[in-house]
């Protein structure tokens, strides 16, 4: 499946937000929508977006100052809308950050166009991308490995703690998705430095790992949301060679105070 870029809708119109949500997705946009800071910060520390729409009149912190958070900690782009006009009001929203500006009301097929051309914008530019490797938090299908605390989130919310062994195991798969591994390079990748002993098989220690997946799933409201792999199809056994991680996606994200 083609990846649809994901824009994040963040104002404290309700019907503003369900009109344009539905709107955006007819041009083959997956659209999450929030209505106040803390709203935003959840979506943004829970999934990958593409891009912001952003109101500047929000309850709570400002849409000028959520800009400004955006920008200190990713490269993800913001459309700043706003009913202010003045050409002092598009220079704060440039200022502090955002890659464009839109007065209300506005006609949502010139959105449409704005947000196709920042995203084109950012394509074009060279990436300074963090590599999964590198990040202290991976994303994967909805799930978040959290490195320095060494724990997993499941797309719910739900913190899984990890053993040594379980995260060095999960490390190794979301540094090599979609890669056939076999046993000898898992057993040789998750065993570490650690003297920690390895007296039962690898298949053993993946077997765990899917319970610590499943556990999270069974508490998900929706265990078979989209964009979220079963947990038996996450982890694939292939027959006498090894284990496919077989997430769909796994990418860096920042920590975003999580």
């Amino acid at each position: 499946m083609p990846h649809l870029p994901h824009i994040l809708l963040v104002d404290d119109d309700h019907d503003i937000t369900a009109l344009l949500s539905d709107y955006l997705r007819r041009y083959h946009f997956e659209v999450s929508c929030a209505h106040e800071d803390i709203g935003m910060r959840q979506v943004l520390a829970s999934s990958v977006v593409d891009l912001v729409v952003l109101d500047w009149m929000l309850p709570g912190t400002d849409g000028l100052t959520l800009a400004r958070e955006v920008r200190t900690q990713s490269r993800i782009p913001v459309i700043m809308l706003t009913a202010r006009s003045g050409r002092f009001d598009c220079v704060m929203s440039l200022e502090s950050g955002a890659d464009d500006y839109m007065s209300k009301p506005f006609e949502p097929r010139e959105l449409v166009a704005r947000i196709q051309a920042v995203l084109r914008r950012v394509r074009e530019q060279p990436a300074e991308q963090t590599r999964p490797q590198d990040a202290q938090v991976v994303w994967f299908d909805g799930w978040r490995l959290h490195r320095m605390e060494r724990h997993l989130t499941s797309p719910a919310g739900v913190v899984l703690p990890l053993s040594n062994a379980e995260f060095r195991l999960l490390t190794t798969f979301v540094n090599h998705p979609r890669k056939l591994l076999t046993r000898e390079q898992l057993m040789d990748e998750a065993r570490g430095r650690e003297t920690e002993a390895f007296d039962r098989s690898i298949d053993l220690l993946v077997s765990r790992v899917r319970q610590k997946l499943a556990k999270g799933r069974v508490a998900d409201a929706e265990p078979c949301a989209d964009g979220v792999e079963p947990v038996e199809e996450l982890i694939k056994t292939v027959r006498g060679a090894g284990y496919i991680f077989n997430a769909r996606e796994v990418q860096a994200l920042p920590a975003w105070g999580a």
